[in-house]
């Protein structure tokens, strides 16, 4: 199967689309190694993928025929995320506040970036 379609199938992704523009974007690893979408995910593939500020880690189990409930993706896919990346959810504070001076205008390109980088793997 598919990484992207594997993603979206265990629901660490709402949509395909979104799994693979964060593949394509550098957002999710498999094995330490950057990957395409169209990578075969096989048993036992350990995958990184952040999802929003969460960056979730995901041991591959099996891959389903198509997209599961909730109840059965512990069939297909272990979850081993630390309990502190779900706290990242929950805490205000862990926010990124970017200060801008008063009539500076909308961010640029680069402070954007910038802003990203902060997160990034």
């Amino acid at each position: 199967m598919r990484l992207d379609q594997w993603l979206w199938a265990v629901r660490i992704y709402k949509t395909r689309s979104n799994s693979a523009d964060a593949i394509k974007g550098g957002h999710v690893q498999i094995n330490g190694q950057p990957c395409k979408p169209a990578r075969a995910v096989k048993a036992g593939d350990l995958i990184v993928a952040r999802v929003g500020i969460i960056t979730r880690t995901v041991k591959v189990i099996a891959s389903p025929p198509s997209r599961v409930g909730a109840q059965l993706v512990p069939q297909f896919a272990e979850d081993l995320t630390p309990p502190e990346e779900f706290q990242k959810r929950l805490a205000p504070d862990m926010l990124p506040v970017m200060l801008r001076e008063r009539g500076a205008g909308r961010p640029t390109k680069k402070d954007r970036r910038d802003l990203d980088g902060e997160f990034s793997f």
